[in-house]
C-alpha cells in the first residue's frame, strides 16, 4: 500500500489500496477505463494542493497524473497554449510571463497541476482561469469518449465548475488557454494588488512586476509552498468567500452594519470569509490540538508540525464553520475537495 499523505500539501491521508502513475493522457484514459470496467473505485490525484484525504485512505485505485507537455501556437494577437494535465501550474505561469503571454500572471504561486485548474476554476487577485480557457480535453467516464469541451460547456462559476459538481464523471487530460500576446498584465482588478504595485485599479503593469507583486503577497500569507514555512502545510484557502442573496445580505447588514462586502454585478454580495472568521473569534494562529489556523492568513487551516490527522483538521474546520454560522448566520463552504471525509 502507498501512503497518500506525502502527495498532498497538507501532509494528510491514509493508504491507497493500489497506486499507479499515468505519464501520458493515453495511459490515464486506459487506466481509468479499465478500472471502470472492473468496477474499481478510482481517485485521480494531481498536485494534492486542494485536497483533504481521510485518515483511512482510499480503498481503490489512485492514479497520479504525471503527464507533461506544452504546445504553443500563435492565433492572431493571442497565444494558444495546449497543456497536459500533469504540468506544474506555476511553472506554466512563469513561462507565460517570460514569453509575453498575458492573462494568468495574477495566479502566480498557486500550487498544483494544470489539470486541476478548470475543476476548481482556480483564481487569485482578480483573475481566474475561466477568463482564458478556450477548451478542456476530458475523458467522459459515462460515454467512454475523449471530448474537447468549450469553456461555455464547463459551467464555470466562482471557484466552481461542472467538473467539480460531478467529480466522478470527467477526467481532465489537458487544457487549452488563450492568452493575449502582450508584455503588460491584464487590468489590475484587486485592490490589495493595486496598492502593492502602486497603481490604480484598471491599470496595466509589466508582466514581471505583476508576478513579483503577487508572489510577495502570497508569501506574506504563507500561500507559496516552502518546506521551511509550516504555514504552507495547508490546502490554501479552506473556505470560499460567501456569496449572499439580497435577502441574506440585508440580514447580515442588520446584524453588522458597514461590514466589508463586494457588491456583485448580478445583485448578490460577496463577503470576505477571513473577516467573518476573525470576527467570530478565530484569529490567526488559533489552534485546535495539532491543527491550527495559519499564523499569516485566517483562511488557511494548517498541519504545522506534520503530526495532525485529517480528523484533527476537520474538527478545527467544523469549529470555525459553526462559530461563524452562530455569530453571523452565514454558513461557510469548504473550498478543498474532500475524499472519504466531510464537514
Amino acid at each position: 500500500m502507498e501512503m497518500l499523505a506525502p502527495y498532498t500539501t497538507l501532509g494528510l491521508g491514509g493508504p491507497a489500496r493500489d497506486f499507479v502513475e499515468a505519464g501520458t493522457a493515453e495511459q490515464l484514459v486506459s487506466l481509468v477505463a479499465e478500472a471502470d470496467r472492473d468496477g474499481r473505485p478510482t481517485l485521480i490525484l494531481g498536485g494534492g494542493s486542494n485536497l483533504v484525504l481521510s485518515d483511512e485512505g482510499f480503498d481503490g485505485l489512485v492514479v497520479r497524473v504525471t503527464s507533461t507537455g506544452v504546445r504553443a501556437e500563435r492565433d492572431g494577437q493571442q497565444a494558444l497554449l495546449t497543456v497536459e494535465a500533469g504540468e506544474d501550474w506555476d511553472a506554466l505561469v512563469a513561462r507565460a510571463v517570460a514569453e509575453g503571454w498575458s492573462g494568468v500572471e495574477c495566479m502566480s504561486g498557486v500550487p498544483g497541476l494544470v489539470g486541476s485548474t478548470p475543476i476548481q476554476n482556480v483564481g487569485a487577485y482578480g483573475q481566474d482561469v475561466s477568463q482564458t480557457i478556450r477548451c478542456v480535453r476530458v475523458y467522459d467516464r459515462t460515454t467512454r469518449q475523449v471530448l474537447d469541451l468549450e469553456a461555455r460547456q464547463c459551467g464555470f462559476a466562482y471557484r466552481d465548475s461542472s467538473f467539480k459538481r460531478d467529480l466522478g464523471r470527467h477526467v481532465v487530460l489537458g487544457v487549452t488557454y488563450a492568452l493575449e500576446r502582450s508584455e503588460l498584465s491584464g487590468p489590475v482588478a484587486y485592490k490589495e494588488l493595486a496598492a502593492r504595485l502602486g497603481v490604480e485599479l484598471g491599470e496595466r503593469v509589466p508582466l514581471a512586476d505583476a508576478r513579483e507583486a503577487v508572489l510577495g503577497l502570497r508569501r506574506g500569507k504563507g500561500m507559496v509552498l516552502d518546506r521551511d514555512d509550516p504555514d504552507t502545510r495547508s490546502a490554501g484557502s479552506f473556505f470560499t468567500n460567501p456569496i449572499l442573496t439580497r435577502g441574506e445580505a440585508a440580514e447580515l447588514e442588520g446584524r453588522v452594519p458597514g461590514h466589508p462586502r463586494w457588491d456583485m454585478p448580478d445583485g448578490t454580495v460577496k463577503v470576505p470569509a477571513a473577516w467573518l472568521i476573525e470576527q467570530a473569534g478565530f484569529p490567526k494562529g488559533y489552534r485546535r490540538g495539532p491543527a491550527r489556523i495559519s499564523t499569516k492568513h485566517t483562511l488557511a487551516l494548517t498541519n504545522p508540525e506534520g503530526v495532525a490527522t485529517a480528523a484533527d483538521l476537520l474538527e478545527l474546520a467544523r469549529e470555525v464553520r459553526d462559530g461563524v454560522l452562530e455569530k453571523f448566520g452565514v454558513r461557510l463552504v469548504n473550498e478543498p475537495v474532500m475524499v472519504g471525509c466531510a464537514l
